[in-house]
């Protein structure tokens, strides 16, 4: 039998902040193989659309209208927007509900979380690091397609300033800080999505409900956003901002949609953030 002052030993020298490294949470979703999936194929789009474009000659303007599109071969920066800008609807959105929906419901899937907080790894500390390595795991998700698309578009197309469809152009070392802030407000904007995923990966055993969740009720917030008849009330949707991140690259950036859409979005992110570690708190955890 254990002694009181045995018991009393072990007490003093356990640190719930000791307890699943947040190093230790990383390596393990890094040797995952959903994350060097997400992470091949957000690194091979790019060169799909060079090959798109050297096959097709290019993309054309229609009607007399220039759009970012019509850009796309002007210089390695034009492309690294292009693909920002092709991604920012839905792909950018998978990885964002994979990382953050799939955390803490494939422990429960694998039946190992009831064994994580027998460990014992207190429940706040336990979805703390798991939220801090989805949330690194999306942004670094975010980073790797336009590092990527830079590298090859400035391989295929050249280094050259961002030609901007309505006119002007920003120079190479500008575009490269302006993207800098897209990659950010992009980030922002899906930290809804994150917090959906995260709030739903607490509520339930199935990691696909999950995620599938989080991008299902994304796809809806699109569609509603589509509805003209709704006026203002677009207002209040994640999805109505988020494109707000073209008048960053323009010759004289506009803050005005991006500081609405952050807020909208940082807004919906801390009240689902909230409901899961409350809801989580109190969840019996028998898987």
């Amino acid at each position: 039998m254990t002694t009181l002052a045995e018991r009393a030993e072990v007490a003093s020298g356990y640190r719930a902040r000791r307890t699943l490294p947040l190093r230790v949470e990383l390596v393990r979703q890094l040797k995952r193989r959903r994350t060097l999936v997400m992470g091949a194929v957000l690194a091979v789009l790019p060169f799909v659309l060079a090959v798109a474009f050297a096959v097709g000659g290019g993309p054309d303007s229609r009607g007399g209208r220039v759009t970012l599109m019509d850009t796309a071969t002007a210089s390695g920066a034009n492309f690294a927007a292009v693909n920002l800008f092709v991604s920012a609807g839905f792909l950018l959105v998978i990885p964002v509900a994979l990382f953050c929906g799939d955390t803490v419901a494939s422990e429960a899937s694998w039946s190992s979380l009831r064994y994580l907080l027998a460990a014992p790894v207190p429940r706040v500390r336990l979805l703390w690091s798991k939220l801090a390595v989805a949330l690194g795991l999306s942004l670094a998700a975010m980073v790797l397609l336009p590092v990527v698309a830079l590298v090859v578009g400035t391989a295929a197309y050249g280094w050259g300033p961002l030609e901007i469809p309505t006119g002007g152009s920003l120079a190479p070392g500008t575009a490269a800080q302006r993207l800098l802030v897209v990659v950010a407000y992009l980030f922002v904007s899906q930290l809804v999505t994150a917090g959906l995923a995260f709030w739903l990966s607490t509520r339930t055993d199935a990691p696909l409900g999950a995620v599938g969740g989080a991008v299902g009720l994304t796809i809806l917030g699109n569609v509603l956003d589509a509805v003209t008849a709704l006026g203002d009330w677009r207002d209040f949707l994640p999805a109505h901002w988020q494109f707000a991140w073209a008048d960053a690259v323009q010759p004289q950036p506009e803050w005005g949609g991006m500081i609405q859409g952050s807020a909208v979005s940082v807004t919906y992110a801390l009240v689902l953030f909230a409901l899961a570690f409350r809801g989580f708190a109190r969840k019996d955890v028998v898987s």
